[in-house]
């Protein structure tokens, strides 16, 4: 089994000479290559790679025209010869000892292994409180938007190791510095395992971290909702709901038509409007997911909608108490309560 180890690196200089000699050294036992993809860093990364691969066995691809992390690594997938690729950065953040037990995950049957700060006995070196906070934040939303990943600890990671098939014919095209989100949503692979791991400190050279990640990283998972068809159920539930106000609404006004006392009869109108709402989210907006039966199906329906009233009206009620205008709170509420309720029902009634 050979190794390709695909180091994207850009103004890595400093980091270089033990990067490479604590890979070879954890590598010792295996044919490997380091491949790295370098995009014309004015300290001259790419020069010392050069000259280091004297000493080394790396290969190195200057970039002179495109620019980024995540491309940097699909080129260096498109050039390696391993059977096995290895990813990770250069500023030894990512410690190069962790490559061995990656393998190990590989060679026992995993086709795609990551190594996670999320998993018991993996951590973060001092981090602030808001920087863990914006981490952990970005993975329980990529983990709500995109279903398939929501097993997985750490998606953001950008340490892991994956059989050269995983991406082979995959149509990669990533946004910002989350390759392994793009890999795991079109990866072909049916297994994954996390390795615990300390992320590490910065020896040197400046953080590519910038204000524009978090917008990268929302417009990624955007693209990739669309890519899933996450985006288009999301628009069916919604003309979904629509219709069950219209129900709602119509049965409402026929029982009260018919000498109802308005009070009572606003309950079978919106059991029915629940009722409409479940029958045609069930054959059309989740018809590819149903595995649980259909009485299961249904409780749990009605559990979502209770969660999402509970929702509301606690949103109401907060935003009422802090001064804004009530009709406005209403709204907000009903905005949030559309949202949980889809995630409940794509993730638990449907999940």
């Amino acid at each position: 089994m050979k190794v390709s180890v695909i180091v994207p690196t850009y103004n890595e200089r400093e980091n270089l000479p033990e990067l490479f000699e604590r890979i070879s050294e954890a590598l010792r036992d295996y044919d490997y290559e380091i491949v790295v993809v370098d995009d014309d860093s004015p300290d001259e990364t790419w020069k010392l790679a050069q000259e280091l691969s004297e000493k080394y066995n790396v290969r190195v691809i200057r970039r002179t025209e495109e620019k980024g992390l995540s491309s940097a690594v699909i080129r260096g997938f498109k050039e390696a010869s391993g059977d096995v690729f290895v990813v990770m950065d250069a500023d030894l953040q990512h410690p190069p000892e962790v490559i061995p037990s990656l393998l190990k995950e590989i060679e026992k049957g995993a086709d795609i292994a990551v190594a996670s700060r999320y998993v018991p006995g993996g951590r973060v070196k001092n981090w602030y409180w808001y920087r863990k906070l914006v981490s952990k934040g970005a993975i329980m939303l990529g983990r709500l938007a995109l279903p398939k990943i929501r097993n997985v600890r750490d998606p953001v990671s950008g340490f892991f190791a994956l059989r050269r098939g995983v991406v082979e014919k995959a149509e990669l095209n990533p946004v910002g510095f989350k390759i392994l989100l793009e890999v795991l949503i079109k990866g072909n692979y049916k297994r994954v395992v996390e390795v615990p791991f300390t992320f590490g400190l910065r020896r040197a050279g400046e953080s590519k971290l910038s204000g524009r990640t978090m917008f990268n990283y929302i417009r990624h998972l955007y693209r990739l909702m669309r890519w899933e068809g996450e985006l288009d159920r999301l628009l069916k539930f919604s003309l979904v709901g629509l219709s069950g106000v219209l129900v709602n609404e119509g049965f409402l006004w026929a029982f009260v038509h018919l000498s109802w006392d308005k009070y009572i009869a606003n309950i079978p109108a919106t059991e029915l409007a629940i009722l409409n709402n479940f029958l045609w989210n069930d054959i059309w907006t989740f018809r590819d997911l149903r595995k649980r039966p259909l009485l299961q199906r249904l409780l749990s329906f009605h559990a979502a909608a209770l969660t999402g009233a509970l929702f509301q009206w606690l949103v109401y009620a907060i935003l009422v108490w802090i001064g804004m205008h009530y009709l406005l709170a209403n709204l907000v509420g009903i905005v949030l309560s559309f949202v949980v309720r889809f995630i409940f029902n794509r993730h638990v009634t449907w999940g």
